[in-house]
């Protein structure tokens, strides 16, 4: 169950229990709302409509690594502080179910701690997955399920 915004408890059907996992190279504080409303790491003419995260700490190490920017990789602990739903980039359309346990909020994402150590992708692995992207970013008709 959660509060709705008039007070009052509803239903809401537990997708993952966590804990969660927002991938950025942004300077963030516990306390911080993570938001939707910004640039696409994969496709920057997008705004997105949602804020991202997953249950798989290595992967929220990924998608720092891919970020946009010059900061050092983080990874934070989030907590939804609302409704969320699977990723459609990457469920079913991609993979049958949700094996990278990938969500997707209107609602933001409150910053509860950071993660220092996850498994890193090597720099190999890294610049294939970054080719994949440039690959993605410079086709029109590729889509990002906003």
């Amino acid at each position: 169950m959660m509060k709705s915004k008039t007070g009052a408890f509803e239903e809401t059907e537990v997708l993952d229990n966590g804990p969660f996992y927002h991938g950025t190279k942004a300077d963030l504080q516990v306390g911080d709302l993570l938001t939707a409303g910004f640039r696409s790491n994969y496709k920057p003419e997008v705004i997105m409509n949602h804020i991202y995260f997953t249950a798989l700490v290595n992967g929220a190490g990924l998608a720092a690594a891919l970020a946009r920017g010059d900061g050092r990789e983080r990874v934070y602990i989030v907590e939804p502080t609302g409704r969320f739903e699977n990723d459609p980039n990457v469920t079913d359309k991609k993979f049958p179910g949700n094996p990278t346990r990938s969500y997707r909020s209107q609602a933001p994402l409150k910053i509860v701690g950071e993660v220092t150590d996850w498994v890193r992708q090597p720099p190999g692995e890294i610049e294939k997955w970054r080719e994949k992207l440039a690959i993605l970013e410079a086709d029109p008709s590729a889509e990002i399920i906003n």
